[in-house]
């Protein structure tokens, strides 16, 4: 066979397709992986047809076998195969349609957003997120009040991936939603806006209940970078839980909070070497020429990443 030809090794695809009509589920499951082996456009048909197997296992392997070819064909396969009774077979075409974007899918996408099955509505936000479709806008901003948690942190993404200003009020309102992971979404979608609104309803998140919401503020508010968060972060570096005074500190050394040098340089006494470690980069980063005698206070640290990380943060002093 010439290198030239691509398809001829797995034989021809017609030959393929007629085992998908044989009587044992097994050999109709071989003939979609080999279909799928092909990478042809023309075996992109009778994939769709196997979506509509008597078999689970057939319809699973079709779901994986359609991932990987794009455009509306496999989409609408995919979306066929999303409202599938088996489980095994939804997840499979969910994961397929998250990985496919392009727009001209989108139309597959947005037909499942009425469904009755929350598991297919998430699903096809999770698809439309990285499609940034306005159309998704309207039903996704509608989806932040599902009584689904997985649409609605669904929904948050589809809102967020589109950064319109315009949709603040409702990614700030949904930072104050009963669900944890709904909170922790929603302070991770505000990170795409520098607004004075979005910080300050990210900092009130640095008082969440749940330390999760707490250290995915923390982080969001070094993204957004405005200033008025850093006495909140300052505050934040006494946090019960490490996870938020690591994100804190880093947060503080984006920006520059040279307000908050006293407590972060505390922080290179923490019996952690990671908090030792976070606080000598954001002194770091900060730059401080005040920070000096801290720092080299502890450039023998015994963890030897701390020490380096130490060394590294003397040389960024002006």
């Amino acid at each position: 066979m010439s290198v030239f030809e691509p398809f001829e090794a797995f034989g021809d695809i017609e030959t393929i397709a007629e085992r998908l009509l044989d009587a044992d589920a097994a050999i109709r499951r071989l003939a979609v992986i080999e279909l799928a082996e092909t990478a042809s456009p023309e075996a992109l048909p009778h994939l769709i047809e196997a979506a509509g197997d008597a078999s689970g296992d057939v319809r699973l392997q079709a779901a994986i076998a359609l991932a990987e070819f794009d455009g509306a064909g496999a989409a609408g396969g995919l979306a066929r195969l999303v409202v599938d009774e088996d489980p095994a077979v939804a997840q499979a075409a969910a994961d397929g349609l998250a990985e496919l974007k392009r727009p001209e899918t989108g139309g597959s996408l947005l037909s499942l957003l009425d469904h009755a099955s929350p598991f297919v509505r998430a699903a096809a936000f999770r698809g439309l997120k990285a499609l940034r479709l306005q159309d998704a806008l309207g039903p996704a901003l509608i989806a932040l009040g599902d009584a689904d948690t997985s649409v609605r942190v669904q929904a948050l993404g589809t809102v967020a991936y589109l950064k319109l200003e315009s949709t603040l009020p409702s990614l700030i309102a949904a930072t104050r939603d009963e669900n944890v992971e709904v909170r922790a979404a929603a302070v991770n979608a505000l990170t795409f806006t520098t607004q004075p609104a979005a910080a300050e309803a990210v900092a009130a998140a640095l008082g969440d209940a749940n330390w999760q919401v707490r250290a995915a503020a923390a982080e969001s508010l070094g993204r957004i970078g405005h200033g008025s968060a850093v006495e909140a972060l300052g505050t934040a570096l006494s946090d019960e839980y490490w996870q938020v005074q690591q994100k804190s500190l880093g947060a503080l050394g984006k920006l520059k909070a040279n307000a908050a040098l006293p407590r972060i340089a505390a922080l290179l006494e923490s019996d952690m070497p990671t908090l030792r470690k976070e606080a000598a980069a954001a002194l770091g980063e900060i730059g401080n020429p005040r920070a000096r005698e801290a720092l080299a206070a502890h450039s023998d640290d015994p963890d030897p990443d701390v020490r380096k990380t130490v060394r590294w943060a003397l040389t960024r002093l002006s």
